[in-house]
């Protein structure tokens, strides 16, 4: 669509960056929110969105996916990741640095940029902290960020070499980068298919322990106070994770934590539940419900910053095979917001708001990144996310725009989902339809 005006009116409008939580008329004007406020009266020619007992809210981020683009765009690539984003609610999203070739140069960022520009939502390009990921040699952080990208991060393996991440988190406080990392000591990690405990025990699959995940953290945040800058902890998945972060934190660390929807909602007897369902491989491993409790935990009292979809795409092909040989990973971006409106809906975890649920996948994301967004704020961006609280919908991976069907909800009915995402002023997504099928007016 044209980006003329857009009046939203009658909706319940959540800015968690300015603490507003009432009922609002929003006007979008020159891709910038104009106004926000009571009884508006619309400019002429505006397309007006009626928003009666809708929720109005800053475009949402997702700060970790995987679009697989370039080099295995049979899986995922930057157009159908962005409709796939918009579909479920999120104006923007950075993209991981695993792609073939690695986004470990100025030239595979630039690449990323010019495809975005073509793309439904916002796409910031995170650029690999070594190259080729092979922990060896620091990739040129200081060019891919002139270049465009928000962050760095060899997510998908861990930096093994204590040297090397103290060398990264050095180079990059000194220009202001962010670095995000996979915590997994490998010697710990040792081949293992889901979490250690006894349910792998039970049905016989290999684990891979907690303490892989906690002793790599801990390592990092010990650097990360001899070294200054930010560090931003990636899908934390262990109750011992969250503390060593909640610690870190009292000490005044500067440093952030996500957790994914599916470590928040699942636990490693899903795999058994499935009977070995491929599609509940992840890395992190899906943990005890000890762990999933503490994740909860630390997400509402602001130990964990954020909620990230790691949305992995993988070919239906490389998933339906024996667990052992399936790659990890879970397709996210269109069943994350809804999948968490519904644990609002259901009251299932108590004091779980919406205007705590829009800061954690708004504001947080574009604070750490520190892009565009996360606020209705007049002057700031026009990305705006319209949700139906009361909407009933069905996980039916067949009808999404990812390339990829790989999510152990199929067939889950959720409360909750969005219905608008507005995208620099422009209408991307309504009603599960892209701009280009829906009649303007």
């Amino acid at each position: 669509m044209t980006n003329k005006d857009i009046y939203i009116t009658g909706g319940r409008v959540i800015d968690p960056s300015r603490n507003f939580d009432q009922k609002a008329d929003l006007l979008l004007s020159g891709g910038l929110i104009a106004q926000v406020e009571k009884n508006l009266q619309p400019p002429l020619g505006a397309l007006k969105i009626e928003a009666n007992g809708l929720i109005v809210t800053p475009g949402l981020i997702d700060m970790h996916v995987h679009l697989r683009d370039p080099g295995q765009e049979y899986k995922e690539d930057i157009i159908s990741g962005s409709l796939a984003a918009a579909a479920g609610g999120f104006t923007a999203v950075a993209a991981m640095a695993n792609t073939d070739p690695v986004c470990d140069n100025s030239s595979v960022v630039r690449y990323v940029c010019d495809h975005a520009a073509r793309a439904a939502v916002r796409v910031y390009p995170i650029g690999a902290v070594t190259r080729g990921l092979e922990g060896k040699e620091m990739a040129e952080i200081g060019r891919m960020k002139q270049a465009g990208a928000v962050a760095f991060s060899d997510d998908g393996k861990p930096v093994v070499s204590g040297m090397m991440m103290r060398n990264a988190l050095q180079y990059a406080s000194g220009i202001g980068a962010l670095i995000i990392v996979h915590e997994e000591d490998p010697s710990l990690f040792a081949g293992g298919m889901m979490n250690e405990g006894a349910v792998s025990s039970v049905i016989g699959l290999r684990g891979i322990s907690p303490q892989a995940e906690e002793v790599m953290l801990a390592r990092d945040l010990l650097l990360l106070k001899t070294t200054g800058g930010r560090l931003h902890i990636a899908h934390l998945s262990t109750a011992g994770s969250v503390e060593l972060v909640r610690r870190a934190k009292s000490e005044g660390l500067p440093v952030t934590a996500e957790v994914t929807p599916h470590h928040l909602l699942l636990t490693d007897r899903a795999v058994k539940n499935t009977a070995y369902s491929t599609n509940t491989k992840v890395n992190p491993p899906l943990r005890s419900e000890q762990d999933r409790r503490a994740l909860w935990e630390g997400l509402l009292d602001g130990t964990i910053d954020t909620i990230a979809s790691d949305h992995a795409p993988h070919h239906p092909d490389d998933k339906d095979v024996e667990f052992d040989f399936a790659p990890f990973g879970i397709a996210g971006l269109e069943t994350t917001l809804p999948l968490l409106l519904d644990e609002v809906a259901s009251g299932r975890v108590k004091n779980l708001t919406l205007p705590l649920l829009i800061d954690k996948l708004s504001l947080a994301p574009a604070r750490i990144l520190d892009v565009p967004g996360g606020t209705l704020q007049p002057g700031s961006a026009a990305d705006v996310t319209i949700i139906d609280p009361k909407r009933i919908t069905t996980v039916t991976p067949a009808a999404w725009y990812s390339k990829s069907r790989n999510t152990p909800f199929a067939g889950r009915q959720l409360t909750g989902a969005p219905v608008w995402t507005i995208v620099g002023g422009k209408l991307v997504m309504k009603e599960g339809a892209p701009a280009g099928s829906v009649e303007q007016g």
